[in-house]
């Protein structure tokens, strides 16, 4: 995981706590109001609390099973984990950056895509020139490594 994606976690944490507690207050809001067999208030937000614990609990194993990794000092042309890497299509000419990120940082429309996923692990120590080539549910697809930098530009 990156530190970015470390600190987004911690961050996403910090609101699912918050938002547990104010759930709390509005069950016992809900139940002041008196029998509780037909409050629906007091039944939604019992399990909106159930779900958001659920999601608390997961968050905080990912965070203690977390490995992250500091590119800050990486450096070099090599594609690795942490690496905005500029792709072009050889046979449309279209070009697309991605940042290689942990599975639970991924998120394509941001432009960031898992290490596992099929084109980061077909990247992964390609160097700026390399062909990459990726199985795509359309094909095979062709690409170039055309730029790999370290900071976001």
């Amino acid at each position: 995981m990156t530190p970015e994606g470390h600190a987004a976690l911690k961050e996403l944490l910090k609101e699912k706590k918050a938002e547990i507690m104010r759930l709390a207050k509005a069950i016992g809001e809900a139940a002041e109001e008196g029998d509780l067999k037909e409050n629906a208030e007091y039944h939604a937000a019992r399990e909106r609390q159930g779900i958001v614990k659920a999601q608390v609990d997961e968050i905080e194993d990912k965070l203690a099973r977390a490995e992250v990794i500091d590119t800050s000092g990486m450096r070099g042309e090599r594609v690795a984990f942490g690496a905005w890497v500029t792709l072009e299509d050889t046979d449309k000419g279209d070009s697309v950056t991605y940042r290689i990120v942990g599975a639970d940082e991924a998120d394509v429309e941001a432009g960031s895509i898992s290490v596992t996923s099929p084109i980061a692990r077909a990247m992964i120590n390609r160097e700026v020139g390399d062909e990459v080539k990726v199985k795509t549910p359309g094909g095979v697809r062709t690409y170039e490594v055309v730029d790999v930098r370290w900071r976001d530009a």
